[in-house]
C-alpha cells in the first residue's frame, strides 16, 4: 500500500513539479537542478528526497504533460462537433511532440528503461485518440493509431507552424469519408 504524504510534502512535490516544468521549458532538460529547487523555494535536500535524480524528475514532469494531454482529450469528448474535437486534439498532440521531444528523450539513455516508461504513456495517448476517433467520422480504413503515426510524422518533420497547420488539414481531408 502506498504511504500518504504529509500535506507539506504534497505541496513541496507539486511546487517542484511546477518549477521543473518551467525551468525545463526555459532552458531544456539539462538545466541545473539547483535552479529547480530555488524556483520552487525548496532546499536541494528536499528536492532529492522527492526526486532522487534528474531522470526521476524528468519522468515526473513528462508524465504530467502526458496526463494534461489526456485531460484535454477527455474534455473534448463532450464537444458538440466530434470531428473538430478530434483534429483539435491532434493539433495539440503535434505541439506536445514538438515541444516535449527533448524532455522525453532525456529521461533515459537506457532503451529498455525508456521503452518501459513510454509504453504506459503511449497507451494513455492511444486510448485518448481512440475515444475521440470513436465519435468522429473517419474513413473505413483509418484507425486511431494511423492518425497518431501521421501526426507524429508531422511533429517530427520540423515544419513551421503554418506548414504544420496545412499538413494537419491534409491529414483531416485524407482521413474523412468522401
Amino acid at each position: 500500500m502506498a504511504r500518504q504524504l504529509r500535506a507539506d510534502a504534497r505541496d513541496n512535490h507539486a511546487l517542484l513539479l511546477a518549477a521543473a516544468k518551467e525551468v525545463f521549458a526555459e532552458d531544456g532538460p539539462g538545466a541545473p537542478l539547483d535552479r529547480v529547487a530555488r524556483r520552487a523555494g525548496i532546499g536541494n535536500a528536499t528536492m532529492y528526497r522527492h526526486f532522487p535524480n534528474r531522470r526521476e524528475l524528468l519522468a515526473a514532469v513528462y508524465a504530467g504533460e502526458v496526463d494534461a494531454l489526456r485531460a484535454e482529450g477527455e474534455a473534448l469528448l463532450s464537444a458538440p462537433d466530434p470531428d473538430e474535437a478530434l483534429y483539435e486534439w491532434l493539433h495539440r498532440f503535434v505541439e506536445h511532440v514538438k515541444d516535449k521531444r527533448d524532455l522525453a528523450l532525456s529521461i533515459s539513455d537506457d532503451p529498455v528503461e525508456r521503452e518501459a516508461r513510454f509504453t504506459a504513456w503511449h497507451q494513455t495517448i492511444t486510448t485518448t485518440a481512440a475515444a475521440l476517433a470513436a465519435r468522429a467520422r473517419l474513413a473505413d480504413d483509418v484507425e486511431p493509431l494511423d492518425l497518431l503515426l501521421l501526426a507524429t510524422g508531422i511533429a517530427l518533420s520540423g515544419a513551421p507552424e503554418t506548414r504544420t497547420d496545412h499538413l494537419l488539414t491534409l491529414l483531416r481531408r485524407g482521413s474523412t469519408p468522401t
